[in-house]
Order: structure tokens, then sequence, then C-alpha cells
């Protein structure tokens, strides 16, 4: 699988293709959708199919501090849109610049001149151009000036309700995983790098690690039964708390995780945490601050917690993610 990111990394001997376009936040199931059907048009045509995202997300461009809380990174959604079998991942960096491109200017540099798309594959409310000008039939008139066909894919509506990035965040804000979940195709997982944090919890009996995150907020907080990759083979259960904390600059996402049956040194290591049960609670605390409160060793209850939501032992492993 090809990762470009920028125009300049596209070889320049690439040949034609079929080209799918989208944020691709979550790479959800109608994202997915959308994937397989340039992949059925690619298999055809006997081309390879490249997906085109951007980043950082345009709002966090065009609206500065308005723009939602992603559900992936941008490593992330490659590795995602790779594993639904895209020959290459586009990753096009947004700024002013680029966001003021008109749509038969976004066309011929990113399209035509550069990927010579022969079919490009959206979702059927995708806009693009400057101030969201193009939508899927001024794409299809563009794509017969610069010889393509366009399709827009139906949006996915699963029992009434349409799967979309926006449905999704609205889920997590709610502690609701197992909702997102469906819509995701998959648990809701993030990832980040083991930092050192106050130690509290070690001083009590139970050892955390604290994962600073991408971006500055998360699509949901509280307390939940989770579960981490990225500790020898598999992954453990365990217990998160997602919140924020402050910093010079506002506040950035922080999870603190602690994992049963573990005591070893994390520092550094980046660590994959998948959200296994509905929000134990709905809080922004610390783990040694709710253990405090109430009185108990924290780990007994959330065992207990854990089998209780999810129906599972807290077993030491599980299957990878």
């Amino acid at each position: 699988m090809y990762r470009w990111y920028g125009l300049a990394e596209v070889p320049s001997d690439w040949g034609a293709c079929v080209a799918t376009i989208g944020e691709f936040d979550g790479v959800h199931r109608g994202h997915q959708r959308v994937v397989e059907r340039a992949r059925e048009i690619g298999r055809s045509r006997q081309l390879p199919v490249v997906a085109i995202t951007f980043d950082p997300h345009p709002d966090e461009v065009i609206r500065p501090g308005s723009h939602p809380p992603l559900l992936t990174t941008a490593r992330r959604r490659s590795e995602l849109l790779a594993a639904l079998g895209a020959d290459a991942v586009f990753v096009l960096p947004f700024n002013l610049e680029f966001s003021r491109l008109s749509p038969d200017e976004f066309v011929r540099v990113v399209l035509s001149e550069r990927l010579h798309a022969a079919a490009v594959v959206v979702g059927e409310n995708f806009r693009f151009g400057h101030k969201a000008a193009g939508d899927v039939p001024m794409l299809a008139q563009l794509g017969e000036k610069y010889d393509f066909t366009a399709e827009g894919v139906p949006l996915l509506v699963d029992d009434g309700v349409t799967i979309s990035s926006t449905y999704i965040r609205k889920q997590l804000g709610a502690g609701d995983v197992a909702a997102a979940a469906r819509a995701l195709g998959r648990p809701h997982r993030v990832e980040g790098v083991v930092v050192r944090g106050h130690m509290r919890g070690r001083g009590l009996g139970f050892p955390t690690a604290n994962l600073r995150l991408q971006g500055k907020r998360a699509a949901l907080t509280g307390i939940f039964a989770t579960w981490v990759e990225g500790v020898g083979q598999g992954a453990r259960a365990s217990v998160s708390s997602l919140g924020t904390r402050p910093t010079v600059f506002g506040t950035e996402p922080l999870l603190e995780a602690h994992l049963f049956d573990f005591d070893g040194d994390l520092y550094g290591r980046r660590l994959r945490v998948e959200f296994a049960s509905a929000r134990l609670r709905d809080r922004d605390a610390s783990l040694a601050d709710i253990a405090l409160e109430a009185g108990f060793s924290d780990q007994p209850h959330f065992c207990r917690a854990f089998k209780e939501v999810t129906g599972m032992t807290p077993a030491r492993y599980r299957d990878g993610m």
C-alpha cells in the first residue's frame, strides 16, 4: 500500500486509477461502502484504488475552534483505508490556500493532472472546492471535461439512522460506545504515548498509564471498561478514565488506564485503547480521586464493574484488536 502526503509525493509515472474522496473520519460503515464501490469499479477496470483524505480536518482550518473532536488520527485513517483494500492513501495537507481552490481547479490539479483518475467515487453528500461550491452533479460535469466518470454512493441508513461521523460523535458523547461500535463496524479506540503522571494511583495500589492523545478534544469522557493493546501479545483488560488536563495552551485530552494484573514500566510506549462497555461513570475524574472518594480499593470494584457491564471476566489477555 502506498501512502502519499501532498501532491509532490505522488509518483510522476502514476497511471490511471479509481479515486475516492472524503474526510473519512472514523472510516465508519458508510465510508466502507463508498470504498467498496470504488474497489468494485477498480476490479472491473483493472485499476488501483486511491483513497484521498485531508489533514488537518478542513473545519479546523476554515472555522478554527469550532471543529468537532476527531474519531481517528490521520495515521489510523490510513491504516483502516488500507485494510479496506485501498491501494494508496493520498493525504492532502489542508490549508487556507488549498481551501480557496475552485471546484474546477481541485479536479484539474488533484484528480486529473496528478492522479489521472478514470473514475471517482464519493458519498452522495460530498462537497468540494472553495466554500463547498462543488457537489456530485458538478463533479460529474467536470468528469466529462477531464475524462472520468463520477458516482455518488447513497448514504447508509440502518434501522432509520443515517450512519455518519456526526452520529457516532453524538453516541460517544452520550457514553453509548455500543451504538458507536455498530455504526463504526468495530469498537471505538484511541491511541497515544504513555507519559509520566502524578503517580497517585501507584501510591494507592493501582498504578495507571497516562496516555497523551492527539487533538484538542476527545469524542467522549468518563470511566469505561477497556482493552489495552501494545503490552505484549493480544490485549489486556483494563479500566480507563478519559478526560482533559490543563496545559499552558489551554487543555488537552488525557487517558488514564489501569491494566489488571500488570505493574510494569510503560513510559514512552504507544498504546491502543479500545472501549468495551457503556460508560461506568460519566464524570471527568482520575481513578485515584474516585477510589479515595468511594473509600475502597479501585481494582476489585472495577473488576466487578467490568464483568457486570461486559459479561466478561477481566482475564489477562484477549485476542488482538
